[in-house]
Order: structure tokens, then C-alpha cells, then sequence
């Protein structure tokens, strides 16, 4: 996709494979937390769902996250895009982000843990004042007032001293014990930072939303959820100024000056992807980035289908939660065993955590519970109750891939709380480290390499080094060859 011109400072035109692409910037506004757990998801959801009642909102995710994107999506109807500044270069950043908010009458971004907290202790290492710095959007910043009085004063003095180039334009209390209470906090807020003070919420045990070890329990476990979004949607138009944020929102001014990435449609293929209560941790931009290199999406459910889509050039297994749904994946015999033979025949799959899972012999849940999976490679997933890996890391292949040739490179991240029995007997393609502040911190291997499969923990987004969803679709184009053949 080559950019054809700069118009002038409030449009930009591309020629892209499906025709010519207007990228025109509109309101945007970054909802970011003091702090983890401060309340600015909550926030956020009531929020987008309040202006979607009268607005086309464009949600976003600062980071690497994949459940909460799946409510913002919810929420407004429109799919949400991750922005990581960790993942992606900054000229990726600032073109999808004008690619996905050109259609929409208001961007709203919701950060990740704390404003200044990144992959490392550096300021700008894929925090949320990092993305606000390279977008140039307004910060509205989310603090928990319980307890504090003058105190809101000085955290948020020393949120804008700390990065003055970040433009912290507003501010939300969470947890205000009362009308008095916020009357407090907002005087003495604005009088000595200057900043606007656009609302608050009350602690309301209604609205909590419940959590697990990855987060918030995803949208479509989660029971009575419309309920629980109108009730904070309605708490939201009642506590917090709307129009005032909407205002904010109009001070955004876009970047400019960046290029764009020049693709071209390699091939058509067909590409199964599966996509259910157990499998569904995708970066769409990755998906749609898939289809302008020719592929075309076949989506289904392990859970549900007894077999595999017709006529298919190759498979795609996210991550997600098949633990949950082990019992049930196990009791799918028809698709696991079609799978693994497929394998066999050099059907070119891509399994990424949740993926290799279903991909290895068997999960053991947390019960001791064994129960058998696709079988593609010798080895035995086992949950745990903490962390095995968290965080970015950096991948070298070590051999060539269904995604690329020996010594590519590409950023990752990894969450999950399983670890891997290996048995042998296949061959690791990628060299993880683990970077914090520049020191390699660990090392592993990873990548379970057979035939034309690739099963691996780290998540990719594909703007992250186009040539490997490229590699991937010739890898399906040469299947389909010989499968035509």
C-alpha cells in the first residue's frame, strides 16, 4: 500500500488493494490509569458504551491485552485494535490508527496498567503515555480518590511533571464516596494542576465485573453482562460530563510526516481459523492484514464442527482458554484426528499458545484431569496456579518456517499459566530472550517445528514483521498447488 499524497493536515489518501483508502483523524482521547486496578476499565466500558448510544466510537487497547478488546467490541459494535508501541514501530502505529478511527465520530483509547508503565522503567518503552506521545492524543487520567482529599492535587502535579510532553488534558475519580466528597477533590484538582476534573464514579459492588488469571473473565462466559454494562452506562451519564470529554476529545491534531507499509496480494487462498469460546485471542488488524495479502478467512469452531472447512490451504489456531473447554474438545475426536493427519500431509497450521495446547497430546487441568488433544507433536500440556511466562520478548527462527527463513526476527509476548512436559522427538525453530532495559534477562526455545506446522507460546502481531503472514500465505499458496494437483 503506497501513500499517493498529504492533502493537507486533516486528510490523508492511499491507494490500497481494495481501492483507494481516506484516512481523516477524528476526536481521540486516551483514558489512562494512575495506576493497575484504578478502575479506568470500568471507566472505560461505561464510557463507549454511554457515546455509542448517539456516536460511532472506534475503541483501542493500549497493549497487548485481547479480553478487554473483546468487550470494547462488544460494547460498540466496532472491532477494537490493539496499539503497541512495543510490537509495532511508531509509523505502524500512527497509519493503523487513522486507517481503523477514519470511519468512526469519536476514537477512545483505554490504556494499560499505569500512564508510565511499560516493558521496562525508561518512559517511552510501550506505556501509555508512549502511545500518547506518538499519536498525539489528549490523556483524560483515571485516579482512585477513596481516602484522599488534597492528595489528588499532588498525583496528579506529578503525573504531568513527570513527562511534560504528555498532554494530560482531564481527569476521572473512581471511588468518590459522595457528592461532597467529589466537590472536594475536583476544586482542588483544578485549582492547582489546571486540569480539568470531568467527573467521578461511586463505588458500586453492581458493577464489578468478574476475573481470572488472565484478567477479566472473557464476554462470552460471562453471565448477565448487558445488565451489569446498562446499569455503569447509566451511572456514567449521571456522574461524569460527557460533553466535556467530548471537547477534549476535539483538541486531538493527528501525526503526520510517516510512511505507510507497501503491500501487495500474493496469492488467493483459503485460510481456516478457528474462533469459539475456547479460541479467540487475535489481533484483527492481523486477520485483516491476512486478507490484503490475499487470504480468505474461513472461520469455525473446534468446539461445534466435526471436521475441517472444505478446501482449505491451511489452518490458523489462536490462543484463548482450551483448558476451559477441555472435556468438550477432547469429546471433538472427528476434528482432532482430521488435524493430525492433515499435518502429516503438509497442511501448513499455526498454532500460538492456546494453539499449541490443543495442538500437543493432552492438557492436564488443574484437578490432575487428563484429556487428549489433536496429538500433532510428543508432549503434555500442564496448568498451573502461577505465571510460567509473562511479558515481551524478542524471537530469532532458527530454522526455516511456515513464517519466515532462518535469522528473521520479530517481537512477542507471552501470558500463560501452562507449561510444557516436551517429550522430544520434533525440532524448536525459535531463540526467545526475555529484554528488560536493554540486559537479556532469560533465553529459551520454542516453536515446535513438524512438517509444515508451527506451534508456539509467544503472540505475534503480523505488523510486527510482514514478512512472516507473508511467508505464511505463500506457504498456503504452495499447499494449494499441490493440493490442486
Amino acid at each position: 500500500m503506497k501513500m499517493l499524497s498529504c492533502l493537507n493536515e486533516t486528510c490523508l489518501i492511499l491507494l490500497g488493494i481494495r481501492g483507494e483508502v481516506k484516512l481523516l483523524p477524528v476526536p481521540s482521547i486516551i483514558l489512562a490509569g494512575t495506576h493497575s486496578g484504578v478502575g479506568k476499565t470500568t471507566i472505560s466500558m461505561g464510557i463507549m458504551h454511554l457515546l455509542s448510544r448517539f456516536m460511532q466510537v472506534q475503541p483501542f487497547k493500549v497493549g497487548p491485552d485481547y479480553i478487554d478488546p473483546a468487550f470494547h467490541t462488544h460494547i460498540t459494535g466496532r472491532h477494537c485494535r490493539n496499539l503497541d508501541a512495543w510490537l509495532l514501530a511508531e509509523d505502524t502505529l500512527k497509519y493503523l490508527f487513522l486507517k481503523n478511527g477514519s470511519p468512526a465520530e469519536i476514537c477512545v483509547i483505554e490504556g494499560v496498567m499505569g500512564l508510565y508503565d511499560g516493558a521496562g522503567t525508561g518512559k517511552d518503552q510501550g506505556s501509555t503515555a508512549h502511545i500518547a506521545k506518538i499519536l498525539n492524543v489528549p490523556v483524560v487520567l483515571v485516579l482512585d480518590g477513596k481516602g484522599m482529599a488534597a492528595s489528588a492535587a499532588a498525583m496528579v502535579l506529578g503525573y504531568q511533571k513527570y513527562d511534560p510532553l504528555v498532554k494530560i488534558r482531564g481527569a476521572i475519580i473512581n471511588n468518590v464516596e459522595g457528592e461532597n466528597h467529589y466537590r472536594l477533590l475536583k476544586e482542588t484538582v483544578e485549582r492547582d494542576t489546571g486540569v480539568k476534573v470531568v467527573g467521578y464514579l461511586p463505588e458500586n459492588e453492581e458493577i464489578r465485573l468478574p476475573s481470572r488469571h488472565l484478567g477479566l473473565v472473557p464476554r462470552g462466559e460471562m453471565e448477565g453482562l448487558q445488565q451489569k454494562l446498562d446499569r455503569l452506562g447509566d451511572m456514567v451519564r449521571a456522574t461524569i460530563d460527557l460533553q466535556a470529554l467530548v471537547h477534549i476529545a476535539g483538541g486531538y491534531t493527528p501525526p503526520f510526516g510517516f510512511s505507510c507499509p507497501s503491500l501487495q496480494k500474493i496469492a488467493e487462498v483459503r485460510l481456516a481459523v478457528a474462533y469459539d469460546k475456547a479460541f479467540n485471542f487475535y489481533y484483527r488488524d492481523s486477520l485483516e492484514l491476512l486478507e490484503e495479502l490475499g487470504a480468505e478467512l474461513v472461520f469455525f469452531s473446534p468446539l461445534e464442527e466435526r471436521s475441517l472447512p472444505e478446501k482449505i490451504d491451511g489452518l490458523l489456531l489462536g490462543g484463548g482458554f482450551p483448558e476451559v473447554f477441555a472435556r468438550e474438545l477432547e469429546a471433538n475426536v472427528s476434528l482432532r484426528k482430521e488435524i493430525g493427519t492433515r499435518i502429516l500431509e503438509g497442511l501448513p497450521v499455526y498454532g500460538e499458545c492456546g494453539g499449541l495446547m490443543y495442538l500437543s497430546r493432552g492438557i492436564v487441568d488443574l484437578n490432575g484431569d487428563y484429556y487428549e488433544m489433536a496429538g500433532a507433536f510428543p508432549g503434555t500440556v500442564k496448568m498451573t496456579k502461577r505465571l510460567q511466562r509473562f511479558g515481551y520478548v524478542e524471537i530469532e527462527l532458527q530454522s526455516d518456517n511456515i513464517l519466515g527463513k532462518k535469522g528473521e526476527r520479530v517481537r512477542a509476548h507471552e501470558f500463560h499459566h501452562s507449561l510444557l512436559v516436551d517429550e522430544g522427538g520434533h525440532e524448536y525453530s525459535f531463540r526467545v530472550k526475555k529484554i528488560r532495559d536493554g540486559e537479556v534477562t532469560g533465553t529459551w526455545e520454542c516453536g515446535i517445528k513438524r512438517m509444515n506446522m508451527l506451534a508456539s507460546y509467544p503472540h505475534l502481531h503480523f505488523y510486527g514483521n510482514l514478512s512472516m503472514p507473508s511467508s505464511l500465505v505463500y506457504k498456503c499458496c504452495e499447499y494449494k498447488k499441490r493440493r490442486s494437483s
